[in-house]
Formats: C-alpha cells, sequence, structure tokens
C-alpha cells in the first residue's frame, strides 16, 4: 500500500531534519508518495497524513502560529506527546514512561482576544462539553488499545469552576465507561510539583490546551529536552507529525542538527499508518544508535554531524531488517 504524505520542512534547521527524516522512513521500505509545501505559503492541505517540522512563532505581535492553524483548519483535536527515557541520553530522571493528551482546539487558544480599552486587554477561554468529551474519549480508547493503566485529570477547576468543571464533568462521564482503566484528577500546579518530585508515578495525562502544552514541554525536560520526544496531532480524518523543538535558526545549515524528534515522530506516523513492522525496525535502530553511542550529534554528547548520523541509522536499521 502506497501513502501519500505531505511534508512541510519549516524553517531553520527544518529541511534538514526532515530530509533525513524522510531518508530513513524511506530506508525501512515504506511505500509512500510524498508532496513537499512550504506552510507559509500554503494554510491547508488535503494530503492524508503529514510530517511537519513547525515553522517559528511570532512572540507579542506578527502573524498567526501556522501550527495552531494547520491544527484547527484539519480539526486535529488530540495532541498526543509521548514521553520516554532514551538510552544513554542525559536526563533528570529514569525509567519515565508516560503518555500527555492534550485537547488542540479550544482553550485559551481559540485566540479570542481583544482590548476593551486601552492597556485592558481580554482574553476568552472557551471549553466545551463536545471537545471534552472527544478528548477523554480518545485518551481513554488510547490507554485501552496500549495497555495503559491509570489516567490523572489535569485541572484548575477550585478557581475556574465553570470552564475546568465541565472539563471535569466531561472526563468523569467517558471514564465511568472505562473501570479497567484507574481514573485520578490532579489540580495544575500540584501536578507540576508531583512531575518534577516523582514523574515515574504517572501513566498518562489528560489535559485542556494551555495545561497539556506547559506540561508536555515540562515533561520533556525530565528526559533530556524537547530535541528527543515526537508530538502528534491526531483527528478523526487525518494528522499531523512534527518535532515541537523549534527551528535553531542558529545552526541552520551547519550540518549540526540532530532529527531524533522528528524521526521520533516519524515512527508515531508509521503506527498511525499500520506500518507497525517498520515503525518498530525503525525505532530499535534508533534505540541501538543511541546505546553505541558512536555516531550521535553534539546536542546529545556526540560528535557527529546530521548526515552522518542519518547514515548510522540507516546501516542500523539495515542490520534488523536482515536479523
Amino acid at each position: 500500500m502506497t501513502h501519500r504524505v505531505t511534508l512541510l520542512p519549516g524553517e531553520g534547521i527544518g529541511p534538514e531534519v526532515a530530509a533525513a527524516t524522510r531518508r530513513v522512513i524511506d530506508a525501512a521500505g515504506v511505500k509512500i508518495d510524498w508532496e513537499e509545501l512550504h506552510a507559509r505559503e500554503n494554510g491547508s492541505s488535503d494530503a492524508s497524513q503529514g510530517v511537519n517540522q513547525a515553522a517559528s512563532t511570532a512572540i507579542a505581535g506578527g502573524a498567526p502560529s501556522v501550527n495552531v492553524a494547520l491544527r484547527k483548519k484539519l480539526d486535529l483535536y488530540a495532541n498526543l506527546r509521548p514521553v520516554k527515557n532514551l538510552p544513554g541520553v542525559n536526563a533528570r530522571f529514569e525509567n519515565v514512561d508516560l503518555v500527555i493528551v492534550r485537547e488542540n482546539t479550544e482553550d485559551l487558544y481559540s485566540g479570542l482576544e481583544h482590548e476593551v480599552v486601552p492597556g485592558v486587554v481580554e482574553s476568552l477561554k472557551i471549553i466545551t462539553e463536545k471537545a471534552s468529551t472527544r478528548i477523554a474519549r480518545f485518551a481513554f480508547e488510547y490507554a485501552k488499545k496500549n495497555s495503559r493503566k491509570k489516567i490523572h485529570a489535569i485541572h484548575k477547576a477550585n478557581i475556574m469552576k465553570l470552564g475546568d468543571g465541565l472539563f471535569l464533568k466531561s472526563v468523569r462521564a467517558v471514564a465511568e465507561h472505562y473501570p479497567q482503566i484507574e481514573y485520578k484528577e490532579l489540580i495544575v500546579d500540584n501536578a507540576c510539583m508531583q512531575m518534577v518530585l516523582n514523574p515515574q508515578q504517572f501513566d498518562m495525562l489528560l489535559l485542556p490546551n494551555l495545561y497539556g502544552d506547559v506540561m508536555s514541554d515540562l515533561a520533556a525536560g525530565l528526559v533530556g529536552g524537547l530535541g528527543v520526544v515526537p508530538s502528534g496531532n491526531i483527528g478523526d480524518e487525518c494528522a499531523m507529525f512534527e518535532a515541537v523543538h523549534g527551528t535553531a535558526p542558529d545552526i541552520a545549515g551547519k550540518g549540526l542538527a540532530n532529527p531524533t524528534a522528528l524521526l521520533m515522530s516519524g515512527i508515531m506516523m508509521l503506527k498511525h499508518l499500520g506500518e507497525n513492522s517498520a515503525a518498530r525496525r525503525i525505532e530499535s535502530a534508533l534505540d541501538k544508535l543511541y546505546r553505541d553511542r558512536q555516531h550521535l550529534t553534539r546536542d546529545v554528547g556526540g560528535t557527529a554531524t546530521t548526515n552522518e548520523f542519518t547514515e548510522a541509522l540507516i546501516a542500523a536499521l539495515s542490520v534488523t531488517a536482515a536479523a
């Protein structure tokens, strides 16, 4: 089966890590019809799946986020962020293996804000029963299919009793249909403290949009940073997989970029497409590369260039294919 995938290389190091990821996926033997677009020139795409190296987003001004626009346009309502230690990567904690599920379409990210009077800005936080129920069902179904045992819903319903209260009410209603999965709740500030004290206590976290954005980056910091974690944006009709580490313009074009995050996101994409054998082979090859530590890039303690890392990974992939 041939899959149609739209590739958005993005800016900065995006083209380098995107090219590396494409080479590895092709080397795994997956039949893909690649369509390459540029996100800033193309606000949407009719492709069924996508690997995306995110474009940069201006702070306090400038154009709106391309990623947020794509999520809304394609109704990619579930942000999926697995967080797990890679062998040999210096990290604050070991044995971390958790999954963050973030609602992706509303909350403060609805972009509904305006200046009431000079010096006063109002930003609207939107929480709906429909979106909260949909993301809860996604999380519990993911837990069921992937043998996850526990879900924590994260909230601030002690203060935002209506908005976050509706989120909790919706999640509780879904949780009742999954008695085999342990369900718990934590206030977001306590959840952040618990995360940095003992992340191993968590299996899955289910969060509204803003809290999910903050806590997913926090969790990445526990295992080595955004350069070693993947991300997927899932909808009912299509999906987008991306690295979330930014564009790193200071090293763009120098052959220093580490493609690991986008590669891991590509593995997520292959699993989503049902290409599980190829996904496992790339995963095993990447694991071997990190265990051997001979062809790692500088950000994770090695000296290899982007191309050397990619060539070594493809060679390891050939070994796993022959085994």
